[in-house]
């Protein structure tokens, strides 16, 4: 591949690899936690220096959640609970009594985030489709 900048272009990278997705929201959000605690150490993030090439930054994921909070989708208990797990690199066990209702708030903080991210082709796999809806007549309604 030449280099050569044609005007209004910029020179793409050619490389064999190819952006892979996540495989569940899980993953994507260890991913994220890794990196956000990296980078409070004093790493430096770059894009595509990575084994695997991700499809996003770990900002990304974090806007997702922060889009959610303002949608008052999550709370800050679902926040916190995923910081807690996520610095942890494990999922809360819900065999354990004293992790039961982290799991709760863990799940669904995990199912509110995979749609989002799965819009933006973050975490693979298809989109869940809702079932079409019954209509229902209206009593009060004769044709």
């Amino acid at each position: 591949m030449t280099t050569a900048a044609r005007p209004g272009h910029a020179p793409v990278r050619n490389t064999p690899n190819r952006m892979q997705p996540f495989d569940t929201t899980e993953e994507v959000w260890f991913w994220t936690m890794a990196a956000l605690i990296a980078r409070r150490d004093g790493a430096r993030i770059v894009s595509g220096a990575g084994l695997v090439q991700r499809p996003c930054e770990p900002d990304d994921v974090v806007k997702a959640l922060d889009r959610l909070y303002r949608q008052r989708r999550i709370d800050l208990q679902h926040a916190r609970i995923l910081r807690i797990w996520g610095e942890r690199q494990a999922a809360p066990d819900p065999r354990y009594a004293s992790e039961k209702g982290d799991w709760r708030l863990w799940r669904e903080a995990i199912s509110r985030l995979d749609w989002p991210l799965r819009v933006k082709g973050i975490v693979a796999g298809p989109l869940p489709v809702a079932q079409p809806a019954e209509v229902l007549a209206f009593p009060g309604h004769r044709p």
